[in-house]
């Protein structure tokens, strides 16, 4: 199918490559404008030379659930599932630095494993709850009182936006204690905020889509290659295919409409830029950037943008000399380790000559606000100690090489009251478009809210249109 009409793209992270994809997919001609010189926003890796070799690296730990179902779809758009696959069941396993469990060989962490079985829902994780030895029997039992006053919300509830999850928990009878070592083990990870900072309404999105509506709602993936190969390499083969003309290191400076039609001005080097004309422009940028691109008149109150916070997240990659862990990779309570992810593979170690026997572990640090700007040596002397307490096979490993990278605005704040501030894809400018994970997807900053947000804009702009249902992008479930 072609179409003479045409459609400007404005950043090339999840978002944008959705809608591009969409809005070629349905016969668009299509120009997808990003200022970095690739593609995949903050899902990317890098080449990093270290005393282990080159490594790829991925800018920080990315994972998806099954329920993600628009993600997967995308994955299966740019042949990417295979590098990126899902668990066969949930199974995480849990290390308790506050606790020891006596064991032939001496003292060891006591190891917890949320996992889930092939019963229905909320049997699944019955057997899992029952045993987990970080929650005294009473504990366990209000986590499944909560549970069922969880499972009867509907997180599109303007009342539970305004509510912190913390609170409701407390009102729900969760001691501290479930807090840490269950609600918030699940929460950090997936709204990148504690209990406390979190919206209600985002939380139940979390807890009642991946925990509760499908016994294999929440088995965990993660790509294993790097996120590059897949967001950047393939989505671009992809995009390419589709008919896409991609424009990188091409920063978008104004959006305007003039005569019925959108012209946006774009820079791309510092003497060069031209002006591209469109039927319709998406917008698939981070909120402050949106504001200032957005035309007067486009959005009601648009420096309601400027309200929605960022978080951030931070990441610690360790290279030992040594195998430390054996599994793929485990969460910690008790301790300011996180998760725990072992890159060997996809970083390429394992091929680099000598170094055969090494390890790289991901530690990925989330809601840290209060780390996020410290020096490389504060955050060595803390997480490294903490590192040989969780892994006894680390004490007297040699560190090859320590790093951090930080993602100051990894997401944006999933505070209480966030909702009302998050717009809609469609603005109230003729043939203009909202996309982000920022927008109103009605799941937090995740890679499936950004991915639903470009298929929510490209529906909308092909509506707009006037193109026939058909040829419209299909929602995920």
């Amino acid at each position: 199918m072609t179409s003479t009409a045409t459609a400007v793209v404005v950043g090339g992270g999840l978002a944008g490559t959705t809608a591009a994809l969409a809005l070629a997919d349905a016969g668009l001609r299509v120009t997808l404008v990003e200022g970095r010189p690739r593609l995949g926003g903050l899902v990317f890796s890098f080449r990093r030379d270290s005393a282990a070799g080159e490594l790829s690296v991925d800018n920080g730990q990315h994972v998806y659930l099954r329920c993600c179902t628009a993600y997967g779809q995308l994955l299966d758009r740019l042949g990417a599932a295979h590098l990126v696959p899902l668990q066969d069941r949930m199974d995480v396993p849990v290390l308790d630095a506050g606790g020891t469990s006596r064991t032939k060989s001496g003292e060891r962490m006591r190891l917890g494993r949320l996992r889930r079985t092939a019963l229905p829902v909320p049997l699944h994780l019955a057997a899992s709850l029952a045993r987990y030895p970080h929650l005294s029997p009473a504990e366990r039992a209000g986590v499944v009182r909560a549970t069922l006053a969880l499972k009867g919300l509907d997180p599109a509830d303007p009342v539970l936006d305004g509510v912190d999850f913390g609170s409701w928990l407390r009102r729900h009878g969760q001691s501290s204690r479930a807090v840490e070592a269950l609600w918030d083990l699940v929460g950090i990870a997936t709204l990148n905020a504690r209990a406390g900072d979190a919206s209600m309404g985002l939380a139940a999105k979390v807890f009642k889509t991946g925990l509760l509506s499908a016994p294999g709602a929440a088995d965990i993936g993660w790509s294993r290659v790097p996120l590059g190969d897949v967001h950047d390499a393939l989505a671009r083969t992809a995009l390419e295919k589709a008919g896409v003309r991609i424009a990188l290191r091409t920063r978008a400076a104004s959006v305007d409409r003039i005569e019925g039609r959108w012209q946006v001005a774009v820079e791309n080097g510092p003497h060069g830029g031209e002006r591209l004309t469109a039927d319709t422009v998406v917008l698939a940028v981070p909120q402050r950037e949106t504001h200032a691109l957005l035309p007067a008149g486009a959005l009601a109150d648009r420096d309601r943008l400027l309200d929605i916070g960022t978080a951030p997240i931070l990441n610690l990659h360790v290279v030992y000399d040594r195998k430390v862990l054996r599994r793929p990779f485990f969460a910690a309570v008790g301790s300011p380790v996180q998760w725990v992810f072992d890159r060997t593979d996809a970083s390429g170690l394992t091929r680099t000559p000598g170094n055969e026997r090494c390890q790289y572990l991901a530690v990925s640090q989330s809601a840290a606000q209060e780390e996020i700007d410290q020096p490389v040596a504060k955050l060595r002397a803390r997480y490294l100690p903490e590192l040989e307490r969780l892994l006894p096979a680390a004490r007297g490993a040699r560190i090859i090489d320590f790093f951090v990278t930080r993602e100051r605005t990894a997401t944006f704040a999933p505070a209480p009251g966030v909702g009302r501030l998050r717009p809609a894809a469609r603005t109230q400018a003729p043939g203009l478009l909202l996309a982000g994970a920022w927008t109103a997807t009605g799941w937090p900053a995740t890679m499936e809210s950004a991915v639903r947000s470009g298929t929510a804009a490209a529906r909308e702009a092909l509506n707009e249109l006037g193109f026939p249902q058909g040829q419209l992008p299909q929602e995920a479930a």
